[in-house]
């Protein structure tokens, strides 16, 4: 017996547009069968999908301390934990300043009042190294925040602030800031301007008034840090 044969006819590049390819009848019959997934795939990019979801939560509330491009601040690669309060009305642009945890906020500086004893040089290496200088005060305002802050303390203990004298009478912030004699908080009598003395600090007691600078040993104190606050 004669055995089948198939036909196709082909369309080569010169041939009339009238030509037809037609497709071999076994070729067309597995065309029209649909492809098959397993079963479990769409469990399995719904979890997959689920996982990303829960990925994504901790970015979505953790509120950045950083603009977005920005280069970190030193006081910010040293904490991981910050304390965020709405500066300005939600919808105005960056309203949040932040600090870190345990540190006290007042306009645009962060504070850290310490609760351990150290000489100067230590503590000023210590606030360096925490991206933060000891303490400039540049206004009535700001000292005013520290002393209240300070009468909680409920002790007479002093605080390093930064100002130092290199010469006897000399005084010089730490940051380089002007000092301006008519804008310091000496306690009455002070300072004594004596070689022995030639570092100061806050004065504290329950009792403590605005102006309570002393000038003191550079012995072991308590010392105030101060950073500039993180907007975002």
């Amino acid at each position: 017996m004669a055995s089948e044969i198939t036909y196709a006819e082909v369309k080569f590049k010169n041939a009339s547009p009238a030509a037809v390819v037609e497709v071999p009848p076994e070729t067309k019959r597995h065309e029209h069968h649909p492809q098959k997934y397993p079963p479990w795939l769409p469990w399995l990019i719904s979890l997959l999908l689920l996982l990303v979801c829960i990925a994504l939560i901790p970015a979505l509330l953790v509120v950045p301390c950083s603009r977005s491009g920005d280069q970190p601040t030193a006081l910010q690669q040293k904490f991981m934990e910050w304390q965020c309060v709405l500066a300005v009305p939600q919808g105005k642009g960056r309203g949040w300043v932040c600090c870190p945890r345990g540190w006290k906020h007042f306009q645009n500086s962060c504070y850290y009042l310490s609760d351990d004893l150290m000489g100067w040089p230590e503590s000023e290496q210590n606030c360096t190294g925490m991206g933060s200088h000891l303490v400039v005060i540049n206004t009535r305002a700001e000292q005013d925040f520290l002393t209240k802050e300070l009468q909680k303390i409920a002790r007479a203990v002093n605080y390093y602030i930064g100002l130092r004298a290199q010469l006897l009478g000399q005084w010089q912030w730490v940051d380089k800031t002007p000092y301006n004699e008519m804008a310091a908080f000496w306690r009455k009598g002070e300072p004594s301007n004596v070689s022995a003395e030639m570092c100061s600090g806050i004065h504290t007691s329950i009792n403590s008034e605005i102006h309570n600078w002393n000038d003191i040993r550079c012995e072991d104190h308590y010392r105030i840090c101060e950073a500039a606050a993180v907007s975002v």
